[in-house]
Formats: structure tokens, sequence, C-alpha cells
């Protein structure tokens, strides 16, 4: 019996297709036995998020064959994944140079290596141009009628005002209706800018009506703010808004010629455009936006745009007179305002009011109305004579298309498997509002069945949290601070999600995990580890964000510091090494600094290379917010599921799959592949 059933194994690792090419069963058979035992479980670490330890398994698997590309692949993305993006660029280089992977591979090396570049050209200074568009006719059905503005959702759709038309549209990134607004009772009268008001809310200017419109986030009318007249309080051709840090609302009023302000409430406080003896007087008031207290208005008869302070005082004079042959729509953009300027657009330094083209749509007959930067990298362009929304994106994005990663894949209920699969850009801006329809997967590059996009996780509204404490002795003077800052924000977690506590000593230790609740009376004096002046702030990081990986896909640390660091303080990683292990696995990094003043360069570099921002704990608006800014961080990361057809082999098989994105003029692919459980 000893004997047949020896037979019978024989027979079948004989006759079976081994995971490899370099080897069969004929040639050197142990060696590719142990290394396919080694890479299952390297696979199986990496979906585990154990990346350390796929490293150790591909580096077994490639002792046995060492020139097998498949394992030299895994190894770079374990690699990858764990922040060493050296290392892997080096085994995918191997394997590309033996003709493995094709343009596939030599694309994500191409844009890993473009990734790697710090102090890349600023958003502000590159050219932009068309990658798509959704016309207002299709075919024989008008879906709107003079696109006058646009404002884009965080979920990837935008809502597009029609002024011909007169309504509303939210439309999604595939260009489909998704709900159409016509307004009010009365409906609109000619609407003319909208603008996300610091509460969700949605304002719409209506010049005809001379009133603005407050609506739910979701288009349901609420009140109108305002009528038509030249007191105060009342407007003649509204036009473009905007709204301050204070909630204070700003109106451009191109017939009375000046700039009307509401509070939050929409009670009217004061206007202000008249001649004085240092400003000449606005004579046709169009674009208005508003950067950290400081107000810029756009005229198109003068061609200049004017600064002045949130009171309405006179500031200066940021961009010189005919500059601008009829500028209209200006929206902020980092330290940037975004001009529309005929059938052009232009970004403007609010710093030095230093100009640069970024698009221009020729010579066809053109006007734009307006263009916002979206949640997914682009701009967004209303072209209210041509009729059309543009989607405008980078040169290097339209031509090098998305990036998509297969982040993890889970067989355990095999034939259904479900993946992760992540679509950024090539300069790692998320990709959100993706449907199914934009998703292709197949196995061994025939499609699978039952293909079902179960979520996005740009649609979660809970976060994990880990707390790393800064443990230099200089805390000590503010443990009152630590202690309101930690309170604050595990109060604005509104007991959802988990938060940890990590000290950055010499040693970091792990203070606390578990619910929010066990933190709402924290006390520093509860603190394990000493005040000590070596603290190791790089081992911190990687602790904390180890232990993040297994839980919530939207999650952050947050670096509770008084701003200075060590010597030792990146004694093992580099700075490279840890903001490449934050961004590859989506870990935002905010900072709370409990001194008013700038952090150090090794901090401040973190905070600009990775998701997240640094807050100043006693900042006017508070720490509540701190939570809503990381749950509002764009996600590109889906869940599909489908069902296979590929034979397991008793669970021994590779089975290769493969994901396609399509987006309009851009596409984007991946391979991978799993193990079924072993039978």
């Amino acid at each position: 019996m000893i004997k047949i059933t020896f037979f019978t194994a024989l027979l079948f690792f004989a006759g079976s297709k081994g995971v490899f090419s370099q080897t069969d069963f004929g040639r050197n058979s142990s060696a590719n036995t142990y290394a396919e035992t080694e890479f299952r479980r390297g696979v199986q670490a990496y979906y585990r998020n154990a990346f350390n330890d796929a490293i150790l398994q591909f580096e077994k698997a490639l002792s046995y064959l060492p020139e097998e590309n498949l394992i030299l692949d895994w190894l770079g993305k374990a690699y990858y994944r764990s922040g060493i993006e050296g290392a892997a660029l080096q085994q995918w280089q191997f394997a590309a140079e033996a003709g493995y992977g094709g343009l596939l591979l030599q694309n994500r090396i191409e844009i890993v290596r473009e990734r790697r570049i710090t102090g890349a050209n600023q958003e502000s200074s590159l050219k932009y141009t068309e990658a798509g568009g959704f016309p207002g006719v299709n075919g024989k059905e008008t879906v709107f009628s003079q696109p006058v503005s646009v404002l884009p959702n965080p979920d990837g759709s935008i809502w597009v005002l029609s002024y011909g038309s007169n309504d509303l549209l939210r439309i999604d990134v595939n260009g489909n209706v998704i709900n159409r607004v016509t307004g009010p009772i009365n409906g609109f009268d000619r609407p003319t800018d909208i603008i996300r008001l610091l509460d969700g809310k949605l304002l719409i200017s209506e010049s005809a009506g001379g009133r603005l419109s407050l609506f739910t986030g979701n288009g349901r009318f609420e009140k109108y703010i305002g009528s038509k007249g030249r007191s105060l309080g009342q407007m003649v051709g509204p036009q473009y808004l905007a709204q301050d840090g204070y909630g204070n609302i700003y109106v451009t009023d191109f017939g009375n010629c000046r700039v009307n302000v509401f509070d939050r409430d929409g009670e009217p406080l004061f206007f202000f455009g008249s001649k004085t003896a240092s400003f000449p007087g606005f004579s046709g008031p169009t674009g208005i936006a508003v950067d950290d207290g400081r107000v810029f208005v756009a005229d198109c008869v003068s061609g200049a745009i004017y600064e002045f302070d949130r009171f309405g005082n006179y500031v200066d004079i940021l961009v010189e007179e005919k500059k601008f042959s009829k500028p209209e729509s200006m929206k902020k953009w980092g330290s940037y305002l975004v001009v529309c300027d005929k059938n052009r657009i232009i970004s403007v330094d609010t710093r030095n009011g230093s100009v640069f083209e970024n698009a221009n749509t020729g010579n066809a007959p053109s006007r734009i109305t307006s263009a916002v930067p979206d949640v997914n990298g682009n701009i967004l362009v209303t072209d209210i004579t041509a009729n059309e929304v543009y989607l405008m994106s980078k040169m290097t994005e339209v031509l090098g298309g998305l990036f998509v990663q297969i982040e993890h894949v889970n067989a355990e209920e095999f034939p259904k498997v479900t993946m992760d699969v992540r679509v950024e850009n090539r300069r790692r801006q998320s990709v959100v509002g993706l449907r199914d329809v934009n998703f292709y997967v197949s196995e061994n590059k025939r499609p699978v069945t039952d293909l079902r996009l179960e979520g996005a996780v740009s649609a979660n509204t809970v976060a994990d949290i880990t707390f790393v404490i800064d443990r230099n002795p200089a805390m000590a003077a503010s443990s009152g601070e630590l202690q309101t800052a930690v309170r604050e924000i595990v109060s604005a977690m509104e007991g959802k999600g988990t938060v940890r506590v990590v000290s950055a000593g010499k040693i970091p230790v792990l203070e606390y995990r578990g619910n929010t609740r066990g933190l709402l009376n924290f006390s520093p004096a509860a603190l394990k580890a000493p005040l000590e002046s070596e603290g190791r702030l790089d081992l911190a990081l990687r602790l904390a964000a180890n232990d993040l990986m297994s839980g919530e896909k939207k999650r952050a640390i947050i670096y509770i510091t008084c701003g200075n660091v060590s010597s030792s303080a990146f004694g093992n990683y580099g700075l490279s090494n840890l903001t490449a292990y934050l961004n590859n696995n989506s870990i935002a990094f905010s900072v709370i600094n409990l001194k008013e003043g700038s952090l150090d360069g090794e901090i401040q570099y973190l905070c600009d290379n990775t998701a997240g921002e640094p807050y100043y704990v006693y900042r006017p608006e508070g720490l509540l917010s701190v939570v809503t800014d990381i749950i509002n961080l764009p996600s590109g990361l889906y869940q599909l599921s489908f069902r296979s057809s590929l034979p397991t082999n008793f669970g021994r098989a590779f089975l290769p799959v493969e994901a396609e994105i399509y987006l309009m003029n851009r596409s984007g692919r991946d391979e991978s592949g799993y193990f079924a459980p072993l039978q």
C-alpha cells in the first residue's frame, strides 16, 4: 500500500506544472520544490502585511533558484512595501534585464524612480492638456447647457452648474448624471458660481436673481441669502464666491462694482471696493479667493488682481493691470490661484504675483468660466461657449497612464476571491470615484466571472490613529498641552476605530492599544517610557506603522512633539525610507506642535512628503478637525471580488491574476497572483 501511494504521488508531482519557469521536474527538482515552498510562504506573508518575513522567504527561494524572475519580482514588491525602494528597483531591474515583465515592469520601475525624486516641479508650473470631457449634448439628448461653474466632491464626482439650463447636475467620473437639481421652488435665475462652505453646505450665486441660494451637501434647498438692490446685503449681478476661515462669505457684485460680505449665517456685514486714496476702485469685479486672511479680487476691466485684508482694507496690487485680458473665476490652489482668462488657465503665485500659463484651449471659440483642481489631481474646466466640461491632466499623466497595484488577495473562500486594488496617478495622488465599469480583471489572461466592486475605501468614515509621543526632556514643561491634544483628538474619534500610543524614547514602547474610551482621560504621567534626550523616532514610527497595517484601511500616525528632534532620531532608518514606508502603505503622518513656531527640518520633511498636516496645539479652530482631515484624505483603494475558474492543483498552483483600470483616455494595469488553500 505504501508503494502504491508513493507511486501515485510521484505521478502527481511529475504530471503537475511547476510554479517557476527556470526548472522542470526532470532538472534540479529538489531545488524547484524547496523554492516553491519558500515562495508560497513569502506570498502568504506578503498578503499578511508581514513584509520583512516575506523578504526572508523570497530570499530563501531565490537561493534555490537564483535566476527565477518571478521570485525577483515578488522580492521587489516586498522591498517596496517595506519602504526600501532602492532594493526594490534593483530586483525589478534584474528581472527586466532578463526579459521579464515587458512594458508593465518597465513602467513600474520608471514611476517609482520618478517618485523618489523630491523637490519636483510645483503643480502650478506644469502644463495641462485635455484628457477627456463631458459634452453638454449626448446624441439628441441635452445634458446641460452653458456650464458656468464646477465643484469637485471628495468621492470623485462633480457638481456642474448650468447657466443656460438653470440647473445643477452631479456627474460621476465616467460622465453619468447621478443627480439633477433644478433649484428652489421658482428655480434658478441664471446661476453663476458654486462653492462648498466649511459646514459642507453648497452656496450658489444667481446673477439675474440678485441673490445667493443655500443648499445642503446633497442638493436640497434651504434658504436665500441677500436680495436684489444697492443697499447693505443687496446685490446686482452677484458673480463669484469665496469663504474665509471664520465662515464669512465674500461675493463679487458686478452691478454695484463691489464685494459684499456676509457672516456664516448669511447676515450682511459690510461691502468694499470703492475708490480710495490708494485704490482706484473696482470697474468689473469677477473672481475672488481667500487665502489665510488675504482676500484677492480680479477685475475684468482693469485686468488686474488686487489684495485686501478680510475687513476690506486695500493692501496692494498682486498682479498688475492689463496682465489679463478678461479674468473671471479665481480659485485657491495651495499657495497659488487658478485664474480663468478667456481661453487660458493661469496660475498665480500669491507670494509674489508671478504667473504661469497651465493650459490653453486653442483657437476654437472658447470662454473658460471656471477651473478647479479636483481630488484626482486634475483640473476641471467649464467652457460656456463650447458647452463642455473638460478634464485636464498633466502631460505626463496622459502619456504615462495610471499606476495600479494589486495589494492584497484573499482566497480563503476559494473559488470566491477578493482583492484590494490601489489606483493612483504617477505622482502618487489617489484616483477616487471609480465604478465597476472601470475595472477589468482576468486570470491567466482570461476574464473572471461574477466580478463585483465590493466597495471603495474613500467612502469609509472610520480611521485608526496611533499617537507617537516625543519623550524628549523638553516635553516635561508641556504635559498640559500633551494631555489636551490627546484628549481632544480622541474625543473627536467619537468611539470609532482603534487608537494606540507609542512612546518615542531610546527603545520605543507601545503604551496603549484599544478603543478610544481608554484614552478619554489620558494623562502623561501614565506613560511608562522615561524622558530621555536620545529618542529613536525612526524606530517609533516603524513600530507604529507596523501595528496600523492590520487595522482600518484609513490610518494615520500623529506625532506630538515640542518641535525638536535628537541627533539619534533617524539613526536606523533614513528619512527617504520612512517616507516611502508610510506612503507605500497609505499611512498619513500629521504633527501636533506643542510649541508655537516652526518644526525641525526632519519633521517638516516628513510632513511635506507624506499625507497629513502639521497643527499647532492651540490653533484658533482647535484640534477637533484633525480626525476629519484624516478621514477626508482621498484613498484610491478598492475591493473587488470574483469567482475563479483556475485549477488549483490542490492548493499548490500559483494562480495569476491581472487587474486593468480604464478611465476616459487613461488606463493602468498590474499583474499578481495567489495560492488557493491547500487540500
